[in-house]
This record gives structure tokens, sequence and C-alpha cells, in this order.
């Protein structure tokens, strides 16, 4: 006699490292050969867009731009086009404190292993920020290219790249069928759908003293969530902790907040807003948060006291 069985929802995930950092995909299905063939797709989706995006090969196209600043614009896909139009946007709207030409910064002014002993001067630093302009990213619509206006500047798309990936890996993941999802970039991640019992997804926020703690717990869907902190790469330097986040005016790090979490609609906009608030400060970086009505925001000082933005409630 055959015996009947209920096909049952199940979340398969899948880790990778991509772009520089560990990625987790989870599906939810009822088949695994299916949700695993789903995954590969989506895998080779933030693969297509590393390989666009990186600066550690000399054939992409962000290495182009660099490699032709102040000399000629450079024909990009339309897609690259975009997603530098948006940074700018971003760039406008945080006044700066986002910049995807952070590119100059040289390593030798930062060098986040714990060897560095010193804070680089002011002025060695801000002669190195100098190149720092938004600004001077010159696009041209009709053609879909983009120039450096400088020679010297340098586009990076660390602050945005990952956002990106965990976005566009969702809506492949979306028009292939799968109804529930996450796609985790090493904390900035995306969310759609439930759980396989039907209740939301549960994400933790990281704690800043403990990074493989959290300190509380949100339960999203359709929400991204990204977190910038210093609890990844510091330096120590006179009994200060200094975070690997600089800011580009002055050139020298950001102190006072351990940890920024924006929680968007949005993985893209998530990842670009959570620097900038490190960057402008815990009253300035708020006050932006609550004049855009989709956004919220949740900071950790360095005295480890939490500020959240108008439209959060922390449990």
């Amino acid at each position: 006699m055959q015996t009947h069985t209920e096909n049952v929802l199940t979340a398969f995930r899948r880790s990778v490292r991509l772009m520089g950092n560990a990625f987790e995909i989870t599906v939810v299905a009822e088949d695994e050969s299916w949700a695993t063939a789903k995954i590969d797709l989506a895998v080779a989706e933030i693969r297509r867009i590393e390989s666009l995006l990186t600066t550690f090969s000399d054939d992409s196209q962000t290495n182009q731009i660099n490699c032709q600043a102040g000399i000629a614009p450079v024909h990009v896909d339309r897609e690259i086009f975009e997603l530098i139009r948006r940074s700018i946007r971003i760039s406008g709207v945080t006044d700066g404190a986002f910049d995807i030409t952070y590119g100059s910064i040289d390593k030798r002014l930062w060098n986040f292993d714990r060897s560095m002993t010193s804070l680089p001067d002011e002025a060695t630093a801000k002669s190195m920020v100098r190149l720092i302009n938004y600004r001077h990213i010159l696009l041209d619509e009709a053609n879909s290219t983009v120039m450096l206006k400088e020679k010297g500047m340098r586009i990076g798309f660390g602050g945005i790249g990952k956002g990106y990936a965990a976005e566009m890996a969702k809506a492949l993941l979306q028009r292939e069928g799968i109804q529930s999802g996450i796609v985790n970039a090493s904390g900035d991640l995306v969310t759609w759908g439930y759980q396989p019992d039907g209740a939301p997804w549960t994400i933790g926020i990281a704690h800043p003293d403990h990074a493989h703690l959290p300190f509380s717990y949100m339960n999203i869907t359709g929400l991204a969530v990204a977190t910038s902190g210093n609890y990844e790469k510091f330096v120590v330097i006179g009994g200060t902790k200094y975070s690997h986040t600089i800011n580009p005016r002055t050139g020298l790090p950001v102190k006072g907040i351990k940890s920024v979490t924006i929680i968007s609609p949005n993985a893209e906009i998530a990842d670009a807003m959570a620097t900038p608030v490190t960057i402008m400060g815990i009253r300035a970086g708020l006050n932006m948060i609550n004049q855009i009505h989709y956004l919220g925001c949740i900071i950790i000082d360095d005295e480890n006291k939490i500020y959240t933005s108008q439209n959060i409630n922390l449990k």
C-alpha cells in the first residue's frame, strides 16, 4: 500500500564566500534539489556582480574607471551606471558622509592590523582625503560613461556593494518562484516571506562587544537590515578604540559610536546608510533617519547606550 507523504516546507541554507565576505542564502521550499538549483543561480548572480564591482581584478569596470581618472570617460554597463547614479544621490542626502570616491585613501594612512601604534597627523590625513568628492564623478547619460574628474581619484563599492548584491540575489530568487527566504551578506541581509512555520524571520542584532552574541532580536519580513560596527575592524591607540570607518572630510577615524543598524525595505539602501550615520554622529544621524519615513535606525555608543529612531521600539 502506498503511503502519501505531505510536502513539507523546509528552509534550505547554504554558506559561501563571495565578495570577500561570508554569504548565507536561505530559501523556503518543499524540494531540496529544486531549492539547491535556485541557490546555485543566486550564487552565480552574486559572482557576476562581484566581477563588475571588484577592485581586485584589472579588467573590472570599477578598475577601468579608476585607471582612467583625470584622463577619459569609461563606457560601463547600464547596471553600473545606475548604481553609481544612486550612490551619488545617497551622497547628496548624507551631505557627503557616504561617498564612493573614498578609494583614494591610501593603505599607508590607515592600516587596521594591530601594528598601528599612532594616528597619522591631521595634515597628512587631510591631504589624502582631498580627492574624495562625489561631485567630481561625471556621468554621461546618453553614452553611459563615467569619468572621475581628477587624477588619483578612485571609486569603490565597499559601502553599498554587498547590499546591492543581496538585493539582486533576492530579486532573482523571487523571479524563480522562491516565495520566502533570506540573503545574508555578512550581516547585511534582506528577508521576504515567512519561515516554514509561518512565523516572520527572527533577526539578531549583533552585540558590539561580543559580535557572535545578539543584544536584541527583531521579527521582520520584507525588510533589510545592515549593521556597521567598529567591533570587526579597529585599532586601540593610547587607550582609545578607533573604528575602521574613516570620516571622508578629515581622513581620521570616527569614535564615539560602536555600531549602527539600519532597517529599510531595500538592502542596498540599508547597507549604504549605516556608515554615514556613524560618521555624522548620533544626533545628526538620527535626525537624518527620522526625516526618511521608511528607514529605521539603532545606534549603540561607546558606553553601550542605545539610541533609536522615532519608529523603532526595541523589545
